[in-house]
């Protein structure tokens, strides 16, 4: 396999490791709603557990409130129930053929706890983000022992893979420290 198709297998790798974070931090809250809070709720549907955004739409109407319209009428006690189980910890409110989520302001104590979570969520992307460039780098080295690529070649696909991995270890920090600062001064 030539280096650079190495190279981009692995950024490609990369690339989700950031994708995957950006949805873990969309689930994490803020002191504003956001309908991205209730994208992991499973919503037991006919005996299938069925993600939420495929049975209703979600807005936020103010900065204080999620407003959930099922697309069915008759889902609203089934989505009501997912949502009191839910990790959410949030007053549901059932109101008609729309159901209420009130987003509460949160406590000093409770915003440092977002904020260990989402450097937590930060570490793993950036564990990701190494494993890939050592697979990579491993990869690299076997190429050059089965004497596919030179030296050279495998030293320079090396310092690529190096760039890559700051580069998105940047890109983590940088959106690690945005979502914290949301946080705290929300």
């Amino acid at each position: 396999m030539p280096t650079k198709e190495i190279i981009r297998t692995h950024e490609k790798s990369m690339k989700g490791a950031i994708e995957h974070l950006h949805h873990e931090l969309k689930g994490i809250r803020t002191g504003r709603a956001s309908a991205g809070l209730i994208d992991h709720v499973r919503v037991d549907y006919y005996g299938s557990p069925t993600p939420i955004n495929q049975l209703a739409t979600a807005s936020t109407p103010d900065a204080t409130s999620i407003v959930i319209k099922p697309f069915d009428p008759s889902s609203v006690n089934d989505i009501v129930k997912a949502l009191n189980t839910s990790d959410l910890n949030l007053p549901v409110t059932p109101d008609g053929k729309v159901i209420r989520l009130t987003i509460p302001p949160l406590s000093e104590e409770r915003r440092k706890q977002f904020v260990v979570q989402v450097k937590n969520c930060g570490e793993q992307a950036k564990v990701s983000i190494r494993n890939v460039r050592r697979d990579a780098n491993k990869c690299l080295d076997d190429e050059q022992k089965n004497k596919l690529i030179s030296e050279d070649d495998r030293d320079k696909g090396k310092r690529e893979v190096d760039d890559l991995t700051k580069k998105y270890t940047k890109q983590i920090e940088g959106d690690i420290k945005a979502k914290s600062d949301d946080i705290m001064n929300e």
